[in-house]
């Protein structure tokens, strides 16, 4: 496999840091990004124990200049983009009547406006070296959730997203696909459990019980499905949705 530089959003924990780390494996340099640098550094640091090159890069994907300053300081310190991987997400679940105006915007930002703003910043790099690969995080929960208006809202946004990147811009060597997950064991999961007053095993049992496969998603399942989407071998695949779920969900 040819080494690329692959930016990870929201990598300090979960979905996110195995992706970095299964991209760091696959031989790529891995720029991981997340809101504190201090976080961050834990996986970037994983990753160059093992032999791997990463950098942890501070930046709110939601603001357009940070944003575009994490990109150039990645192309300085790494090489030019060419794998971009937008996991950033936050939850502020709530049902429709409660949830707030703030609580909307914070997640449509981040998901959705700052996987604009990155994938905007990288594609001038993935053009000019005519080669590029961009996976967005959606969800099962695009499908529509309760409790989870603003959510669903963004990943199902996540989902046009990737088409219409795909379609701008495919004949300059890139593709776009989207990897939607369903339940995964996360600390995002576990927040929603204690949000909820159920206790986190037996939230891990129900996931598990409705599971064909019966048992619940880790973030080492997803980063498997990303890191496909990234490969080579993905070229002639694009503006796809693949549903991590353990099971049919769309």
């Amino acid at each position: 496999m040819t080494a690329r530089t692959a930016i990870v959003t929201g990598a300090a924990r979960g979905i996110g840091a195995a992706t970095a780390r299964r991209l760091a494996a696959d031989g790529h340099a891995v720029a991981v990004l997340d809101l504190v640098e201090e976080q961050a550094r834990a996986t970037a640091d994983a990753i160059t124990a093992a032999g791997g090159r990463a950098v942890a890069v501070a930046a709110d994907v939601a603001d357009e200049d940070a944003a575009a300053a994490a990109v150039e300081r990645v192309a300085a310190e790494l090489g030019p983009p060419q794998i971009l991987v937008n996991n950033a997400g936050i939850l502020r679940d709530n049902l429709l009547f409660k949830m707030t105006a703030a609580d909307w915007d914070a997640v449509l930002g981040v998901h959705l406006r700052g996987a604009f703003l990155m994938s905007r910043a990288v594609q001038a790099s993935m053009v000019e070296s005519g080669w590029g690969r961009i996976v967005n995080l959606s969800s099962t929960s695009a499908l529509g959730n309760r409790g989870q208006a603003n959510y669903a809202a963004a990943k199902a946004g996540m989902q046009g997203l990737t088409k219409t990147l795909a379609i701008e811009l495919g004949r300059f060597g890139i593709t776009a696909n989207a990897v939607a997950p369903g339940f995964i064991e996360t600390e995002m999961t576990r927040a929603t459990a204690e949000r909820i007053g159920v206790p986190f095993e037996d939230f891990l049992a129900h996931a598990a019980a409705e599971a064909p496969v019966g048992r619940v998603g880790r973030p080492e399942d997803v980063a498997a499905a990303v890191a496909f989407f990234c490969s080579e071998d993905a070229g002639f695949i694009s503006g796809q949705v693949l549903y991590v779920a353990g099971g049919p969900k769309a």
